[in-house]
């Protein structure tokens, strides 16, 4: 008896869980336009713009991915690469690249200050060094395709934007990453809410630090990158600071336009999430990975073990979350057999969050960009805040 009113319960909050899902991956396809399908009138002038790419240790990816950027076509271009201490060739690259090019400034930070995160430093040296009315802040890895940085404007531009993250295409590693993905995405979109983004009203705002266009001005009405200088989440930071300081933001997918290799296999993307363990203590981290498991799997463990209504309610729960993933993953631009996984990558995504965690707890702390933080520290200077 005890045991049916267990199923009953996860039947019908798999069912309510799942239409809620579904509900906001429906607000997020009409809300979210794909950049490379837009329907975008040429500016009457192209703003000057200045891509701002802070590069630490990234020799292996670089220069492809600037060279990418040299090529797009944008008009007014200046590209400001920020070598960020960085010991493997990176800053010979740099040099290099802005001997090539004239429309390339090279930039060396050799310490970190006190009290500041390595990338939140190199952003504030590239900014100081940037002259565009248009701030493009970029991770070093980031390819983009022709075309992209002038759609990106023109959208900024059409809508009145003073901020726009667009999302990029996460090239494939193979199918196991895959599958994380496709879970990682749907709950990343989900917890921005983009429907919200443009509402004043709304707290909802999106920042992504592969493609983040800021408006000069719009960065200078805000507090800046000295009050998100230990915030680990500094692309969604960025956002939610603009967006409170009255800029008008935005968000895009930016699929076939901005690509990258975020991660390369589940033990890479496990080690970057590392990063993250800090923000909350412990027991609230495994409390929360409790919860999440628990309302994506427990409508498959109604329609498993229940009977009658119960496994019907939690087979339809179970088939709009999963239905729900494989849109997000389709639209992403990620392939759609992997994310069929996702009740598995449920389990790896919650269990990589719950080791990062407990990593951070046994340390006192995190080492990202090859600095130690303290973990009191962290969440002192956390300013992102969810909701």
């Amino acid at each position: 008896m005890a045991w049916g009113l267990v199923l009953m319960i996860l039947a019908v909050a798999g069912l309510a869980y799942g239409a809620a899902v579904a509900l906001g991956v429906r607000l997020l396809l009409r809300s979210v336009p794909l950049l490379a399908g837009a329907d975008l009138p040429e500016p009457a002038r192209w703003p000057t713009l200045s891509v701002i790419v802070p590069a630490r240790d990234e020799a292996a990816d670089l220069e492809a991915a600037v060279r990418s950027r040299l090529a797009e076509g944008y008009p007014a271009l200046e590209l400001v690469l920020v070598d960020d201490r960085s010991s493997d060739g990176t800053g010979e690259i740099v040099d290099r690249l802005a001997r090539e090019d004239g429309r390339v400034k090279a930039v060396h930070v050799t310490s970190l200050p006190e009290g500041w995160l390595g990338k939140l430093h190199a952003l504030e040296i590239g900014y100081r060094a940037a002259g565009g009315e248009l701030l493009l802040f970029s991770d070093a890895d980031v390819h983009v395709a022709p075309g992209a940085f002038r759609r990106a404007v023109a959208l900024l531009e059409r809508d009145g934007l003073d901020q726009l993250g667009a999302a990029p295409e996460l090239w494939s590693s193979g199918p196991a990453l895959d599958a994380v993905f496709a879970v990682f995405l749907r709950l990343l979109w989900l917890a921005v809410r983009p429907w919200a983004i443009a509402d004043p009203r709304s707290s909802a705002s999106f920042g992504v630090g592969a493609f983040s266009l800021v408006r000069r001005r719009a960065l200078e009405a805000s507090p800046g990158f000295e009050h998100l200088r230990q915030e680990q989440i500094d692309d969604a930071g960025l956002g939610q600071m603009l967006k409170r300081s009255g800029a008008r933001c935005g968000a895009a997918n930016g699929r076939g336009l901005l690509g990258l290799h975020y991660y390369r296999s589940v033990g890479e993307m496990a080690a970057g999430l590392e990063k993250f363990g800090a923000r909350v203590p412990v027991p609230v981290m495994l409390l929360g990975m409790g919860a999440l498991v628990g309302v994506e799997l427990g409508p498959w463990v109604a329609l498993v073990l229940g009977d009658g209504w119960t496994r019907g309610v939690g087979g339809v729960g179970a088939a709009l979350t999963l239905g729900s993933t494989v849109v997000v993953a389709r639209w992403s631009g990620k392939p759609v057999g992997p994310a069929l996984f996702a009740p598995l990558a449920v389990l790896v995504l919650a269990g990589m969050l719950a080791r990062a965690g407990v990593l951070a707890a046994a340390r006192g702390g995190v080492r990202w960009r090859g600095t130690f933080y303290r973990s009191e520290a962290l969440r002192a200077g956390s300013r992102y805040r969810v909701g």
